[in-house]
């Protein structure tokens, strides 16, 4: 559709402020945004809908309309809700990039022009379909939040029949029609999202369709309504933080209304999406102001007084003295063309928000900022009593990826890789440098491990095994030869067991009842195998720099 219908449609109630010769560009999409940065978020061809939020002073409008230019945004449309009239300088802004601007009414809710734009490009429909979409849109408008995911989902399957879920890119189930009966199950959930992930990472369009069983998934990405071929744009960029849709059906006879349909529904849930990313634009601002301060060295105080404001923010009726966990994340992709601080970022948000890792209570309620390459999460722990013995859990490293190592994999494919590293739990201000340099360290522990995907723990740092990983390959190789390798040779050729009597000695700390105990052996058994050990090595097994030298073999082999 073009911007002249928008106009003209008396219902949307839109007032135009510049850009009358540009009144015939097509408009393919429609976005919801206070974000000061939305450029993640589009794809070229939408109509911006903005409150204005964004808008600190005069000099933010120049900014904020020349990256949706960039963007190649189609138009621009701000509400009067917030501030009145619309500011002089965004009007000025926009006549200089040629950017059309209209005024909304604060009578119209953004829902319905999201809803006539979303129908407009869709093109014609069957008659029930316009009904199902008629009956979102009265719903939408019905508060400020639109009821959620949720709403779009109800009509789908009580007017269309379609079990549908939104899913996040780590497999976490965000909603689901009451239609749809019970949840999926979480291994269901990140098998579909392994598998969108991957058909994305192929640059196949959607929908992707999926068999798991006896039953196929047509899944959809939450991005656009507008299938036609999108600007150059590394899928790397937004492959790990879009949501999907998944609907229990397949997708493939479908007919071009009812995909119409789909990926105007995935429109809408995109605005939601949208809502609650600019929900946490405050706590991100938050925790780049405390970690500005951290990292510059300021005095406890001063960073003890910003934290008392982020307190309130991030766990409210807690009180103004919790404690904090840091947690640093780093998404490396090869080649380095992309910036992996925002990926990481937003990947960082949605791994915490999933209550099994922060708790149900506080699952979004995590600071995560970014600087250069990494993204780092300041987690807010309830201060504990003064009976408590002082052993916070917090989030564990060991727990943090859980079962969405599988999804983000596949999203990884074989030219990303994401680490992970967990400070222990503060108390004050003073030791959150402490903290961030600790998750640094356990950080670089993972990225020292194989695999796409790693976490370490603070844990691990304070055992002799956090110098094995930097070890060169070809030391540890030559080392675990020189003590191993006779043994095997031995073993492979008399079937002696050297190298399960090794183990089982060490453990047992050189006990000669207990390790032939354990093994079912006569003590003079025992001492028959271990002399043969330290007979083929040349080692000592009653000298504790030998004890450790095998113990270090074993690990490393």
């Amino acid at each position: 559709m073009r911007l002249r219908a928008l106009l003209d449609t008396d219902a949307l109630g839109l007032k135009l402020l510049g850009g009358e010769d540009e009144l015939d560009r097509t408009v393919r999409g429609v976005m919801t945004t206070d974000l000061r940065d939305p450029s993640h978020y589009l794809a070229g061809g939408e109509l911006v809908l903005t409150g204005l939020a964004w808008r600190r002073d005069e000099n933010d409008s120049e900014p904020f309309v020349r990256i949706l230019v960039q963007a190649g945004v189609t138009a621009l449309a701000a509400g009067e809700a917030e501030l009145g009239d619309v500011p002089e300088d965004l009007v000025v802004a926009c006549a200089r990039h040629r950017l059309p601007l209209f005024a909304v009414h604060e009578s119209v809710a953004f829902a319905t022009i999201t809803e006539h734009v979303v129908r407009q490009v869709s093109g014609e429909r069957a008659g029930d379909l316009a009904a199902v979409v008629d009956r979102h849109r009265r719903m939408m408008t019905s508060g400020p939040a639109g009821g959620g995911p949720d709403v779009v989902l109800d009509l789908l399957g009580t007017d269309l029949d379609l079990r549908a879920w939104v899913l996040s890119p780590t497999g976490r189930l965000i909603a689901g029609s009451k239609a749809a009966g019970p949840a999926l199950p979480a291994e269901t959930c990140a098998r579909l999202a392994g598998e969108h992930l991957a058909a994305t990472r192929t640059g196949r369009r959607g929908p992707h369709r999926v068999a798991l069983g006896a039953t196929t998934y047509s899944l959809f990405p939450v991005r656009s309504t507008d299938r036609s071929p999108q600007p150059a744009r590394d899928v790397r960029e937004t492959v790990l933080s879009d949501w999907l849709l998944a609907v229990e059906a397949d997708a493939g006879d479908w007919p071009e209304e009812r995909l119409d349909l789909l990926y105007g529904v995935t429109q809408l849930i995109a605005v939601e999406r949208d809502r609650r990313d600019a929900a946490r634009t405050v706590r991100r601002r938050l925790a780049q102001e405390v970690l500005e301060l951290v990292q510059t060295g300021a005095a406890p105080a001063e960073i003890a007084a910003r934290l008392r404001v982020a307190a309130p923010v991030l766990l409210p009726g807690l009180g103004a003295a919790p404690h904090w966990q840091v947690v640093v994340a780093r998404v490396d992709w090869e080649g380095g063309e992309i910036e992996g601080g925002p990926v990481a970022q937003a990947l960082l948000e949605e791994v915490l928000v999933d209550p099994a890792v922060a708790g149900p209570e506080h699952s979004d309620r995590i600071a995560v900022a970014h600087t250069g390459g990494e993204a780092i999460a300041l987690v807010p722990l309830p201060a504990v009593s003064a009976e408590h013995d002082g052993t916070e859990t917090g989030v564990l490293a060991d727990t943090l990826l859980g079962s969405v190592r599988g999804p983000l994999t596949a999203g990884l494919d074989d030219d990303g890789r994401l680490t992970l590293g967990v400070s222990a739990a503060v108390h004050s201000a003073e030791g959150l440098r402490g903290a961030l340099e600790e998750a640094r360290h356990a950080r670089r522990v993972a990225a020292a491990r194989p695999g796409r995907v790693c976490a370490a723990g603070h844990q691990e740092l304070a055992s002799h095994v956090l110098l094995l990983p930097f070890v060169p390959d070809d030391v540890r190789r030559a080392f675990t030869a020189r003590l191993l390798d006779p043994l095997r040779d031995y073993d492979r050729r008399h079937r002696a067991e050297l190298i399960p009597t090794l183990e089982a000695f060490l453990d047992c700390d050189g006990s000669w009842t207990r390790c032939a105990a354990r093994l079912h052996l006569h003590v003079n058994t025992l001492r028959y195998r271990v002399g043969r050990i330290e007979q083929l090595t040349s080692r000592d097994l009653s000298r504790l720099e030998d004890k450790l030298d095998f113990f270090l073999a074993l690990r490393m082999s």
